[in-house]
């Protein structure tokens, strides 16, 4: 075993488990989940059968990663952070047929009790600020927030808010990493340094 799981943990046999991943009490790994190297899995999370998790991926405790719920590389989802997987349940329909996928992509931050619905890319180094209702498509580096979320401004890849560079050219720029990024369209593009 070369991961660490605290003795409350359960993991069912046929997880995958990735090198130098911690998975802390009371959580249920279900057979089948797939789980990266380097991820910290709180206290209280479920992961189903289907899901799916990156490397350096860290899940805060009371998190559940239901079926067609997909997280890259190093995403972030705080505390009791919810994801769905059917649009219109019913206790007394099955609608397993009908899961629609989740796609949560690299670098993301998904803020403490934020609500994903189903069907949604949850864009690139974008930030979903707690207690947020997700229900549609999240662009690149976007902020999100509000009921239902909106976009009120754009982060970057290191964590902080874009600050205006240039008008003209809808330039913006990181005050930490001072990498730019254009911004138009409601669409967020890191400038490549050469």
């Amino acid at each position: 075993m070369n991961f660490f799981s605290h003795s409350t943990a359960i993991i069912d046999e046929g997880a995958i488990i990735g090198e130098n991943t911690n998975i802390w009490h009371w959580t249920h790994i279900s057979s089948g989940a797939k789980i990266g190297s380097n991820c910290n899995i709180g206290q209280g999370v479920y992961i189903s059968s289907h899901g799916e998790i990156g490397s350096n991926v860290k899940i805060q405790n009371n998190v559940s990663i239901f079926d067609q719920v997909i997280i890259e590389d190093n995403v972030f989802c705080g505390p009791s952070a919810v994801f769905t997987n059917v649009k219109n349940p019913r206790a007394f329909i099955n609608r397993k047929n009908e899961y629609q996928e989740t796609l949560v992509q690299t670098g993301a931050t998904i803020g403490a009790n934020a609500t994903i619905i189903c069907g949604v890319t949850i864009g690139r180094f974008s930030f979903i600020g707690a207690g947020a209702l997700i229900n549609k498509n999240v662009p690149d580096f976007a902020i999100m927030t509000g009921v239902p979320a909106k976009i009120s401004g754009w982060i970057s890849e290191y964590g902080l808010r874009l600050e205006l560079k240039d008008k003209d050219k809808n330039l913006f720029i990181c005050p930490y990493s001072y990498d730019e990024y254009i911004i138009s369209n409601n669409k967020c593009i890191k400038v490549e340094k050469d």
